[in-house]
């Protein structure tokens, strides 16, 4: 990869820079905000490792005009270790926020997790599973051929059961994809959304063909 190291401690630059290169990594280096932004430029480095207590012009500024051309992936490396500047660069664009002093290891770890999330690819926007059609953009699901009108919820489950036909879901996974963090949710309300969607699209209630209980695990869709 090629990395935009931008730190004016000239330590921190030469250390962050040695390691990063003796594993192979193109280094390009930058001590102040405005240099930056020009090497930024020059270079359309694959990585930004953005100091905030920068000359000239400090990381916010730096990120915010990084962020007017580009989304490349940026972690923020600096001594300001207060929740409110974390919550500050990671509003700004940052994908990651490391405190000094950290390990190169560490870093390069981070690196690669951001790398890896930023690479995932978005789930797709139709789903197909046998006679069964989700349709993300508009929102509809038909099922053998007719429409089934489901609440939002509902779409949300089972798209979520489908994204991975045959894979059981817990309910403690269910509860952390469809509910925010600060809900209260139990495995009850799943219970209760997995009852609601099954009466819409099994055909038979008594003998479930399409969403199934694996007992003591969770709930999968037949593949």
């Amino acid at each position: 990869m090629k990395l935009l190291v931008i730190e004016d401690e000239s330590d921190a630059l030469e250390l962050l820079q040695t390691y990063f290169e003796a594993i192979g990594h193109e280094v390009v280096t930058a001590t102040n905000g405005v240099d930056a932004l020009t090497r930024f430029k020059q270079a359309t480095p694959d990585i930004v490792l953005l100091d905030v207590m920068l000359p000239r012009l400090d990381g916010w500024s730096v990120l915010e005009a990084i962020r007017a051309q580009s989304q490349v992936p940026v972690i923020f490396l600096t001594a300001c270790d207060s929740t409110d500047d974390a919550i500050k660069g990671l509003s700004l664009g940052g994908d990651d926020y490391l405190t000094k002093p950290f390990e190169p290891r560490e870093l390069e770890a981070r690196m690669t997790a951001v790398l890896r999330r930023l690479q995932t690819p978005p789930p797709p926007e139709e789903v197909r599973v046998g006679n069964l059609h989700i349709d993300d953009r508009t929102k509809t699901v038909d099922w053998n051929g007719d429409q089934i009108h489901l609440a939002p919820k509902e779409f949300e489950l089972l798209k979520l059961l489908a994204a991975d036909p045959g894979r059981v879901l817990s309910d403690k996974e269910i509860i952390h994809h469809l509910w925010p963090p600060d809900s209260a949710a139990t495995a009850n309300d799943v219970k209760q959304y997995i009852h609601l969607l099954r009466n819409k699209i099994e055909p038979n209630l008594q003998c479930p063909s399409l969403i199934l209980t694996v007992k003591g695990f969770g709930y999968r869709l037949a593949a």
